[in-house]
């Protein structure tokens, strides 16, 4: 009946996958690592490749002493009390565990971003490669995974069911190039992402942001929920979903919320503000898909722009030229083809409500005056993942309706419920990152723990 048979199966070989694979290849067991496209990429690639952990040896050097539960605070506080208590903090509490193991077991060189902080972090808790880049951290993964033998990763092989025994997993069956394959194995992890690219589901879900541009891989259509469902497995949080206010019209490239953050502000073509961007840049991309043309434009400064240029994504957009630039108000607006006057009374009413303290919009995070040379950039919303999925308990593994574990199934990342709660406001920078990597982690210790356990029993 069986074409292999492994200890640990892992459907999708993106972030999650790769730090569940390496996991529990650590623990000497043999893992199989699927992937239906034929790249090692997922959403993890395309992020700015910034996870948060509250603790770290690279907080403390910084001087920020942070505890989980702090961190946990920040994240409910965020999505209103909407995420589960002891899941959000179950994942703080591995955040720095799972920085530490990365940059010690794993090599990759790690380090705390202190230029700025996200809206509702207390504390700068950041982690990111020199490049800021998520494909940085995907490469290091995928290399990693090639130095273990007990990992055996096979491209082009999507995940079509799970095989049930006795109400427990006991293997998939896989869909190849060679055709069907049925793989036996002790776990079996689901890290395909969620459903992004699924529009007849973003549309039943998340109708609010179904116009805009998705901009996440390709393969997020839903696999792991779909095929989980099927055997009984919960569904928690599908409204939930990380906006993005802030995609380069002109090259598809993620423009920082930094340029925000540190002092900016966006208008819409008609040269006017329409809210406060320091919300988050999740939930404001709801307000950019509002707008005139359904698109904003975002305006800072030279000063920002210099401190941002250690960003990859950001310098590769000023390589192209991406950014409009003046010495006036005036000018940038011309050059940007906004109307000219209303730019200008929004810039000197931006700048009173510096003065101020506080605006029109309830925005009270001004950490400079804009001054000098002058930047513009034109920007599109974009949905990038949702933060719903699989029902599962603090070890990753995946529950039915009434909170039984499915026994040797796991989740993580896309595939999985998030710390987001139900709505786009909930989002905190990070949390998609920190589920996928973090989840993963646990998924793969766990299902290691419990193999070597079961193997002791049976003795």
């Amino acid at each position: 009946m069986w074409d292999a048979e492994v200890d640990v199966v892992v459907a999708g070989a993106g972030g999650c996958g790769l730090v569940a694979a390496l996991a529990a290849a650590e623990q000497d067991l043999e893992v199989a690592l699927f992937e239906k496209t034929e790249f090692i990429l997922g959403n993890t690639a395309s992020s700015a490749g910034m996870i948060p952990a509250a603790g770290t040896r690279f907080q403390k050097k910084a001087g920020i002493i942070e505890t989980p539960e702090e961190m946990a605070e920040d994240i409910l506080k965020k999505n209103h009390y909407e995420s589960d208590p002891e899941l959000t903090l179950a994942l703080c509490r591995e955040s720095a565990k799972l920085i530490e193991w990365m940059a010690d077991s794993l090599g990759i060189e790690l380090s705390l971003v202190k230029e700025f902080s996200y809206p509702g972090q207390r504390n700068r808790r950041m982690h990111a490669p020199p490049s800021r880049s998520g494909l940085e951290l995907i490469k290091k993964l995928r290399m990693e995974v090639t130095k273990h033998e007990n990992i055996y990763l096979t491209l082009k092989s999507e995940l079509t069911d799970l095989i049930m025994e006795n109400e427990k997993v006991i293997g998939v069956e896989i869909n190849t190039s060679h055709g069907k394959q049925r793989i036996k194995a002790k776990k079996v992890i689901l890290a395909t992402n969620g459903f992004g690219a699924n529009k007849e589901l973003v549309k039943n879900y998340i109708p609010e942001i179904a116009d805009a541009l998705y901009f996440g891989y390709e393969a997020n259509t839903g696999d792991a929920i779909k095929i989980a469902e099927k055997i009984g497995a919960a569904l928690d949080s599908l409204t939930a979903y990380q906006g993005h206010s802030a995609v380069a019209d002109s090259a598809g490239i993620l423009v920082t919320w930094g340029t925000i953050m540190m002092g900016g502000f966006m208008v819409n073509k008609n040269g006017h503000r329409f809210g406060d961007e320091s919300q988050g840049y999740s939930e404001f991309a709801k307000e950019v898909l509002l707008q005139p043309e359904k698109h904003g434009y975002i305006i800072f400064d030279e000063e920002i722009y210099q401190q941002l240029l250690s960003i990859e994504d950001f310098k590769n957009l000023s390589e192209m030229n991406g950014f409009k630039s003046a010495e006036t108000i005036e000018g940038l607006a011309k050059t940007l083809n906004i109307d000219i006057e209303n730019l200008r009374v929004t810039f000197e009413e931006f700048d009173q409500a510096v003065d101020v303290g506080e605006d029109a919009f309830g925005r009270t995070s001004f950490p400079k005056k804009l001054n000098g040379q002058l930047y513009g950039i034109r920007v599109v919303p974009a949905l990038f993942h949702t933060q719903g999925g699989l029902r599962i308990n603090t070890h990753a593994q995946v529950l039915r309706q009434n909170n039984s574990v499915i026994n040797n199934l796991y989740a993580g990342g896309g595939a999985a419920v998030g710390v987001s709660g139900n709505h786009s406001y909930g989002y905190m920078s990070g949390n998609g990152l920190l589920s996928a990597l973090g989840f993963g982690k646990i998924a793969g210790d766990h299902a290691a723990a419990m193999i070597k356990k079961e193997r002791v029993e049976t003795k």
